[in-house]
């Protein structure tokens, strides 16, 4: 029994990795590596692929340059999630930003008495920590303690080492809860600039429920690329009415940067932040038909 289980993760490892290479990236084993050998290793096992560093083609084999010389530690402010509400307020306006309720440095220090009944609690220096309440009569608060806390102790850039994540200080803050009066799912247009120039998005649809990616250009012509998710386009997908909109805040936003991906949202027709991402997916983005992984890494022009 025992050599059979072994024998079924060292299938499973083959067959789907990421499962295994990104729990053991957070354990902390491989923290002792160096930022190259690491980032060379774990793309040859989530990609199968040898990565080209001295003259990279692809989106992603770019991405993993920029993560190790593109200087992407002076970011750190803009990725933290309480630290970047200065940069948008400066750059756009106070009013693009989701109201904040309130910012702690651990869960013990939060009152729920004072929050409304709807909120999102989330952490400032990582991906996927976050809580939605949409009752608070319903959270369980132990379950929400060990997820927050645990996640305040893990250092975010060593699981694929990007370097704007490695000395944020972790907090937790709460944000509003948003609605949208028109769909059941906030849409969330990620747009992706390149030296300042918004020349693609990717809008998520029904992030909770039937999860899909749609790729289009900036003039919300279709792009037929998947990406993780369906991308069964359909009419339905209509361009929004303050298209030109996002691209302008997207392209203030992005000014002055060789590549970032501005996460937008529209929610009864008014355009709210939602955050600046310097590698996509952390560099290992599965895009079908590959041709576009190289057709992507045309528009990122390195320096």
């Amino acid at each position: 029994m025992f050599f059979k289980n072994m024998l079924r993760k060292f299938l499973l490892f083959f067959k789907k990795p990421r499962r295994i290479i990104i729990p053991l990236s957070q354990s902390g084993i491989l923290n002792w590596v160096s930022d190259e050998s690491f980032i060379k290793f774990q793309y040859r096992i989530l990609t199968g692929k040898k990565l080209n560093l001295n003259t990279p083609k692809t989106y992603n084999e770019k991405i993993q340059w920029l993560k190790l010389y593109g200087n992407q530690e002076t970011y750190s402010y803009m990725v933290d999630k309480y630290e970047v509400r200065k940069y948008i307020k400066d750059k756009i306006g106070e009013e693009y930003l989701i109201p904040l309720l309130g910012v702690w440095d651990k869960f013990e220090n939060i009152d729920f008495n004072i929050l409304p009944n709807q909120f999102v609690l989330k952490c400032t220096h990582d991906s996927g920590s976050i809580l939605v309440v949409k009752d608070k009569s319903e959270l369980n608060y132990k379950n929400a303690n060990i997820k927050l806390n645990k996640t305040l102790k893990h250092n975010y850039y060593y699981d694929h080492r990007e370097t704007q994540y490695k000395n944020i200080i972790p907090k937790i803050i709460c944000e509003k809860y948003m609605k949208d009066l028109d769909s059941v799912d906030l849409i969330d247009y990620k747009i992706f600039c390149f030296n300042g120039k918004p020349l693609f998005l990717c809008a998520d649809y029904n992030r909770f429920t039937n999860h899909q990616k749609i790729f289009f250009d900036t003039n919300w012509n279709y792009i037929p690329v998947k990406n993780e998710y369906p991308n069964n386009f359909d009419l339905s997908y209509k361009k929004p009415e303050k298209f030109d909109e996002l691209l302008e805040i997207a392209r203030k936003l992005s000014k002055d940067l060789v590549h970032v991906r501005v996460d937008l949202y529209i929610i009864n027709n008014s355009i709210y932040f939602g955050e600046l991402t310097f590698s996509n997916m952390g560099g290992f983005s599965n895009f079908e038909p590959d041709e576009y992984n190289y057709k992507f890494g045309d528009f990122l022009q390195l320096n």
